[in-house]
């Protein structure tokens, strides 16, 4: 997404107020640390089958569900990224959230029943179904793991960076080996605690971060004797904007664009999150179709709540801290929830140190959550897609297929380790940008062409898959992003771009879409109608659902 949305914290924290306070610090992180491998390790020793490991035994409650499925969708990005947006941007800053909360309304009347009714495990259960299961299945888990990986980059990145400068480790070793260790905590999380576990640390997370944000929102109207109108006005005052931070256009709207690039980008957060295989897993941990909807609505109500305090947060950083003072600290905003904690809690006080730290907790857990989800999607895709459907041809035994999936994970771990720590420094706005880019490119025209277009045949899934794979890839990497003279470029110095859009939502997606109906028209392969028509009668009824 933009810089200032999706780039992770970096966030400078005064020295005085940390290095005092440091102990306390460090004390909650390791309590935290401590819970949730306590947690975990429970979890663990309730998983014994397959279902247990991959869907957490169809056991979660709908509540259960919809909770950590607000825990998985809001990452740190979320929390601290909108209040940045919206405390620099005002009114454009808030349609983030809007674009957020509406992308569920896509993955709740297309995609959440009849996927849950049609898979088992993964998504290239639901394209398998009536089409060539190896090279279907090969595609759906490079496409899931490609995702996957780029998103948990960007997630490592940005945990390496907060851990770091929380604790006041400012050499290049130290920051490795802060990444390093997120990343044996996510391996820990993973294989030992399969979904059970990563569920119930989703479910803590999400309480947490309501209960923070809801402090916090609580403290800011207080400041205003709960008078939203005066801390709009005075948001809107110190901006520097004036009644312009009320309005839309102050980040799009300069120029033709900047308007394609938010088109862009909301079509890429709209259409992508019902793509998101770390998000798809979730609908499996319940036992019904009726279930998966009711967890969807769930987690609109907590995701809803969550943005709409984002309000509060932003606006009531831009009106006490002012622009300035956050753009000090970092360009794009990304200080602003954390410098308005402890300004909540009061500068230099024990009293700010403990809201800070409880705040960057909060924070550092929300991250977790987000990456254990992550790794167990793509360690999922290939044990059961690639590894025991494609590599076994369907002969592996449950306990050799989790074997596969726990080895998956120390693997992708390994690399999440190996790339954060070469991207603990970069801009890591492009890697989350392509990943909802690819999600809405290559897996959402799949899933939906497969649950409701009759002609589509195996060489559609193919281009759909790989073509919207190619093209979102190849336009950011030649964007303004990757390379050029914008502030939010990863390779600075260096300009290869001739893409003008920041995401290729716009490009790519359509693409995604018009390759799978081409593909599917230019196919020799005969669609198996019979085989339609048992995945319609399963997806919409529910009738021999695992």
């Amino acid at each position: 997404m933009s810089a200032v949305y999706h780039a992770h914290p970096v966030i400078q924290l005064a020295a005085s107020s940390t290095s005092e306070h440091r102990p306390l610090i460090i004390t909650l992180f390791a309590f935290f640390v401590a819970a949730t491998l306590g947690i975990t390790v429970w979890a663990g020793r309730q998983t014994r089958s397959a279902s247990d490991f991959y869907a957490g035994g169809r056991q979660f409650t709908a509540f259960q569900n919809g909770l950590a499925v607000s825990g998985d969708y809001m990452s740190a990005a979320s929390f601290l990224g909108i209040a940045g947006a919206i405390a620099l941007f005002g009114y454009d800053g808030f349609l983030y959230s809007i674009g957020f909360l509406v992308a569920w309304l896509v993955a709740l009347l297309l995609v959440a029943e009849p996927l849950r009714n049609s898979g088992r495990y993964t998504m290239g259960d639901v394209l398998a179904y009536r089409m060539r299961q190896r090279p279907v299945r090969t595609a759906a888990g490079v496409s899931t793991i490609v995702v996957s990986i780029f998103y948990l980059l960007a997630q490592m990145a940005g945990a390496g960076v907060l851990v770091s400068l929380l604790l006041g480790i400012t050499s290049d070793a130290g920051k490795i080996l802060i990444v390093a260790l997120v990343g044996v905590l996510m391996i820990v999380y993973v294989t030992v605690g399969g979904m059970k576990g990563t569920t119930w640390v989703q479910m803590v997370k999400a309480v947490l971060l309501i209960a923070g944000a809801l402090l916090m929102t609580f403290l800011v109207l207080l400041k205003f004797d709960f008078n939203i109108s005066d801390l709009l006005g005075t948001a809107a005052e110190k901006s520097g904007h004036g009644a312009a931070f009320l309005e839309p256009g102050l980040k799009y709207g300069a120029t033709s664009t900047s308007k394609l690039d938010f088109l862009s980008l909301g079509i890429a957060l709209v259409l992508g999150t019902a793509g998101l295989p770390h998000i798809l897993i979730r609908f499996y941990t319940v036992p019904t179709a009726k279930a998966a909807r009711k967890s969807v609505n769930w987690a609109i109500g907590i995701i809803g709540a969550f943005y709409l305090m984002t309000i509060a947060l932003g606006f009531g950083a831009a009106a006490l801290i002012g622009p300035a003072e956050i753009i000090a600290k970092n360009p794009a905003g990304n200080a602003a929830a954390p410098q308005l904690a402890e300004y909540l809690g009061g500068v230099g006080t024990t009293g700010g140190a403990v809201l800070l730290a409880v705040i960057s907790a909060v924070a550092f857990a929300t991250i977790l959550a987000v990456v254990a989800g992550l790794t167990l999607a793509s360690s999922s895709s290939f044990a059961h897609d690639i590894y025991a459907n494609v590599i076994r041809r369907g002969k592996a035994t449950e306990k050799e297929e989790m074997r596969a999936a726990r080895w998956a994970t120390v693997l992708i771990g390994a690399v999440a380790i190996l790339l954060g720590a070469f991207a603990r420094d970069m801009n890591v706005a492009g890697l989350v940008a392509l990943a909802f880019a690819v999600a809405a490119s290559a897996n959402l025209p799949t899933i939906l062409y497969s649950l409701f277009w009759k002609r589509f045949t195996t060489r559609g899934a193919l281009w759909s898959i790989y073509g919207g794979l190619a093209s979102s890839v190849l336009l950011v990497l030649f964007s303004p992003v990757v390379s050029g003279n914008a502030k939010s470029s990863m390779f600075k110095g260096v300009d290869f771009a001739w893409f003008p859009l920041e995401n290729p939502g716009l490009i790519s997606i359509p693409l995604g879409f018009l390759l799978g109906w081409l593909g599917s028209l230019l196919s020799k392969e005969e669609p198996d109608a019979g085989k339609y028509a048992e995945l319609e009668v399963k997806s919409l009824t529910g009738t021999g659902a695992h």
